[in-house]
């Protein structure tokens, strides 16, 4: 695999409260991404598991057998393709704690490589899960990545961070699926993504589920900001794009975002002492 270049696949399917439904979904769509020659396939929040307080009211006498033996099977079949994959599910923790909302990411070896738990819980989220308190990094071709979940888009500290740890590509799921109809989301979630994206110089794979009503299609986005391509609207489907480091993009503020990091909140080379700069109230 070429030094610096990633194959995604970026997939979408009617998550809901079955989980056999929904492994049968994923391997499919494993199996086409694969197919396709990628990398990496990158699935919703809660993709296999359901999502607790939407798909189904609560976790009170859910299946954890059941989605640990659908889940290996995924794990295996990741091994037998040779693909990695981002997996959304639920992870279970020790009674009486609540599970955590969480991102699986599977290695090609057919291995459970690490596991990514959703930092900022809406306030439904809070009610079934418990929030995580680590980044989820790895590498792939020399692209180091790393995962999000939905709501944590709303906290820029988030990317931040990232960059500061040297992240290219964020893989972030989300499930904004089960709505009436359009709404703020239509306008806001596809836009934040591409201002966190722009802001910080990051490739983004953004995962939604696509049942009904979906207020906005899985997209990627480049490291300028731009959407290079979304899925059709509450349609099953996956799209592959490639991040390909040697790239370049437009990018005016690289230049001067480790100063406003720093705290330094202007570009100015020296400290200006004028009397017509410090005085603002007079033309």
């Amino acid at each position: 695999m070429t030094q610096g270049i990633l194959k995604i696949a970026t997939c979408q399917f009617p998550v809901c409260d079955n989980v056999e439904a929904n492994g049968q979904h994923i391997q499919a769509l494993m199996r086409q991404a694969a197919d396709k020659g990628a990398h990496i396939a990158h699935f919703s929040e809660c993709a296999i598991s359901g999502y607790a307080g939407v798909d189904f009211g609560s976790f009170d006498g859910y299946d954890w057998d059941l989605l640990r033996n659908r889940t290996l099977e995924i794990i295996r079949l990741a091994g037998e393709l040779r693909l990695w994959v981002v997996l959304g599910s639920a992870h279970p923790l020790t009674a009486p704690h609540k599970p955590h909302n969480c991102l699986y990411l599977i290695s090609p070896e057919g291995k459970l490589a690490n596991r990514y738990d959703k930092r900022f819980c809406t306030s439904m989220d809070l009610d079934h899960f418990t929030p995580g308190d680590h980044f989820a990094h790895f590498e792939i071709n020399g692209v180091k990545c790393s995962l999000l979940i939905c709501f944590d888009l709303r906290f820029p500290e988030l990317y931040r961070q990232l960059y500061r740890n040297g992240v290219k590509c964020v893989f972030q799921s989300f499930y904004n699926a089960r709505q009436q109809g359009p709404s703020v989301h239509s306008d806001i979630m596809r836009q934040t993504m591409q201002a966190n994206a722009a802001n910080n110089g990051f490739w983004v794979s953004m995962s939604n589920s696509c049942g009904w009503f979906c207020p906005y299609p899985s997209c990627f986005i480049q490291p300028d900001g731009r959407i290079a391509g979304q899925l059709a609207e509450h349609r099953e489907g996956l799209m592959i794009h490639a991040v390909d480091l040697n790239e370049d993009f437009y990018d005016p503020a690289a230049p001067f975002r480790n100063l406003a990091i720093a705290g330094r909140l202007n570009n100015a080379p020296e400290r200006i002492v004028d009397p017509r700069s410090a005085d603002t109230s007079e033309l």
